[in-house]
Order: structure tokens, then C-alpha cells, then sequence
């Protein structure tokens, strides 16, 4: 019976081991949960980066084939055409949609753990802490029946 106290120190530092490393450990429930954040994150910029591609795709196919898309991308940009005179105002600059936004760039965290060495100090500690326990607590049952 006594043994079993001392078993029991070495199974709580090994269970407290596997806990922490279930929950805060690299591959652990805390750090699953990050990449699931930083995944949906991803996929969110991913959207949006399609959404500009196709308002890019789509301003490129009208600049090609509609002639007046291209006359009004044309002198947005400050040109004219032979046949035109037009007068610019310095100072109050060119009247410019932004249309070629190229989207953001979402840089991927890497998820937050604490490492495997501060778990098994930790877990050594604690079963050293109930291996003394016991081993007092014996010793002290002994000194009194002796």
C-alpha cells in the first residue's frame, strides 16, 4: 500500500504533463485555435482579393473592347486628343478613381505555445512535491508509532 503512494506521485506528474501539453502544447487545443483564427483570416483576404481581381479583370475587358471606357480612363489621366483642347487648373489635380487597389497583405501569425521543457519542469515538480508528501506523511506515521 505504501508503494502505491509513491506510483501515484509518478502517474499525477505524468497526467499533469499530458494535460498541459493537450491544452497549451504546440499541437495543442490553444494552438489549434489560433490557426483556425489565422485559417479564417486567410480565407476572409482571399475573398476580398478575388472581389478586386474581378473589378480588375473587368475594368481590363472594357478598357479593350468599349471606346468610351478607354476615352474616359484616358483623360482621367490627363490626355486629350488632337481634335481637343482643355484647360488645366493647377492645384486642384486629377480627379482619379483608385480602381487598381491590389487588395492587402495578411501576413500569417504564428500560433502562441508555451514549450515542452516549462511542461515536464512543471509536472516534475509536482510529483516531486507529492513524492515528499508521502514520504513525510510516512515518516511521520513512523516517528509516532515508534
Amino acid at each position: 500500500m505504501r508503494s502505491a503512494k509513491y506510483l501515484f506521485a509518478i502517474w499525477a506528474g505524468v497526467l499533469i504533463y499530458v494535460m498541459l501539453t493537450l491544452f497549451f502544447g504546440a499541437s495543442g487545443v490553444y494552438a489549434q485555435y489560433q490557426l483556425e483564427k489565422e485559417y479564417k483570416k486567410q480565407e476572409e483576404n482571399i475573398g476580398n482579393l478575388g472581389l478586386v481581381n474581378r473589378k480588375l479583370k473587368d475594368f481590363v475587358y472594357f478598357l479593350m473592347t468599349d471606346e468610351d471606357t478607354l476615352l474616359v480612363y484616358a483623360r482621367e489621366q490627363g490626355y486629350a486628343s488632337s481634335q481637343e483642347r482643355f484647360v488645366r487648373i493647377i492645384g486642384l489635380g486629377i480627379n482619379q478613381q483608385n480602381i487598381t487597389n491590389p487588395g492587402s497583405v495578411v501576413i500569417a501569425a504564428e500560433p502562441q505555445y508555451t514549450p515542452n521543457w516549462i511542461f515536464a519542469l512543471i509536472s516534475f515538480c509536482a510529483a516531486l512535491t507529492i513524492l515528499f508528501s508521502a514520504a513525510i506523511f510516512d515518516l511521520l506515521k513512523y516517528l509516532r508509532e515508534g
